[in-house]
């Protein structure tokens, strides 16, 4: 049927069904005779069972979703791969999806893919709207594909950073509509910044008929993130949502999902892709749906839901404890951020400290983002690096709750963590009692003289 079982199957039903596929491919015929530059022959054993022999990969020259004659079983894998992971993401939310394809590039490439086909769609067009998150991949796959990013400072409101949506039209109306490549949105990061206003983005890319391109790299995630994208192509338009493998499904680095609710234009993307692709991707994707089932991935998505309230309770009241806060951002549901106001008072290098302490005592994922500081990337100088704004008006710690987490490293972190602002605070403490000697000191030999 093409759907994700809803109850995951045992390991040696998966790798029997891997076999049968792999025996489909010419490479393993038992009397095959391969006169060709491309036979599938592969030298170590080894290699050949982490594939499960399944060597030709997908695709043909010049289409990632065509069929591949000699390699039926891998061909099979391939359109397999794209039918349970379509399923699996009408479950998470986007139900009037209509194509998605497995894309053996990370995120950021898998954008570039998607700006190189509307290259062709809008040949005038040398601007990408770009309302900034600061996290190089995704600027960097506007400057790969030849376009110059515009980019759409965010507006502050509470603690939150959200899009601007009179910049991007005012910017629309500027530089003219045929000269626009795309909106390029984003839905998951992180915390202060919150997912853009997809629905209201939609409508204006309707209405001045430009393309949208949805960065959702972690957001197969989140029921909220899902909601938005089905929201925006509901009221406006999507043309393509990119989302990550390893984030969203626990997997290898290596895999996107590039998918949309216009079937011809998706299939124009996978015929962009040159030459054929790797097979790993789809793969351990395909591998990992059906030994989870849809039960089993639901069941994932829930905890994560869980440990999200429950890392926010904790990170709460550890941040009341030391005399900071957490940053109020309600329509981010994957990132948390807390404040480090009075350790960037005491000591412009305390932020970037903190989190050296954090690393070195095993605590990753943790960012710390101090105030000010200037990075360029591709001759764009951005203010403010990793905190998607100039000004934010105070340092900060970010944490995320992402598929996978668990309750134990929740209290590790918060322990660490605890830990490590303890130090801070004390040696604060010591500093400012010498100091306060010093200037004693200082008194009584004045009052000496």
């Amino acid at each position: 049927k093409g759907k994700c079982p809803e109850d995951g199957w045992d390991e040696s039903t998966i790798e029997l069904f891997l076999h049968e596929l792999a025996i489909m491919d010419s490479n393993n015929f038992l009397g095959n005779c391969g006169v060709g530059e491309r036979e599938g022959r592969v030298v170590s054993g080894l290699v050949a069972r982490r594939h499960y022999r399944l060597i030709h990969g997908i695709g043909r020259s010049g289409d990632i979703s065509a069929v591949q004659p000699k390699a039926a079983g891998s061909s099979l894998l391939n359109k397999l791969t794209n039918s349970v992971v379509l399923d699996v993401i009408k479950l998470t939310g986007v139900r009037t999806v209509t194509s998605c394809f497995v894309v053996p590039m990370a995120t950021g490439m898998s954008l570039t893919l998607c700006f190189l086909t509307l290259r062709h769609k809008r040949p005038k067009a040398k601007y990408i709207i770009w309302p900034r998150i600061d996290q190089k991949s995704c600027f960097n796959s506007m400057i790969t594909a030849g376009f110059e990013p515009v980019v759409i400072e965010n507006v502050l409101e509470g603690d939150e950073l959200r899009t601007d949506l009179e910049a991007v039209e005012a910017k629309i109306k500027a530089l003219g509509a045929e000269n626009i490549l795309c909106v390029h949105s984003t839905t998951s990061c992180f915390a202060p910044r919150v997912p853009d206003r997809l629905e209201e983005l939609a409508v204006i890319c309707a209405n001045y008929d430009i393309p949208h391109i949805v960065n959702n790299a972690y957001g197969v995630q989140s029921s909220k993130c899902m909601h938005l994208i089905q929201q925006g192509a509901r009221v406006g338009r999507i043309d393509a949502f990119v989302q990550s493998l390893d984030k969203n499904f626990m997997v290898p680095v290596g895999g996107a999902i590039i998918a949309g609710f216009n079937e011809s234009f998706i299939q124009e993307i996978s015929k962009m892709y040159p030459g054929r692709a790797s097979a790993s991707p789809s793969l351990d994707v395909l591998i990992t749906l059906l030994s989870l089932g849809t039960s089993g991935y639901k069941k994932l998505l829930k905890e994560r839901k869980e440990m999200f309230s429950y890392l926010s309770s904790e990170l709460k009241k550890l941040a009341d404890n030391h005399n900071e806060r957490l940053l109020d951002t309600p329509h981010n549901p994957i990132s948390l951020a807390m404040s480090l106001k009075n350790l960037d008072e005491t000591n412009d290098a305390a932020v970037t400290l903190l989190g050296s302490m954090l690393f070195t005592r095993q605590v990753s994922g943790a960012r710390v983002v101090p105030c000010g500081s200037v990075q360029t990337v591709n001759n764009y100088t951005f203010k403010g690096f990793m905190s998607h704004a100039n000004d934010y008006p105070c340092a900060y710690l970010n944490a995320a709750s992402a598929i996978g987490i668990k309750k134990q490293d929740v209290d590790v972190f918060l322990k660490r963590l605890d830990k490590c602002l303890k130090t801070f605070r004390k040696e604060a403490k010591q500093e400012k009692s010498i100091n306060e000697v010093s200037d004693a000191n200082a008194a009584t030999e004045q009052l000496e003289d």
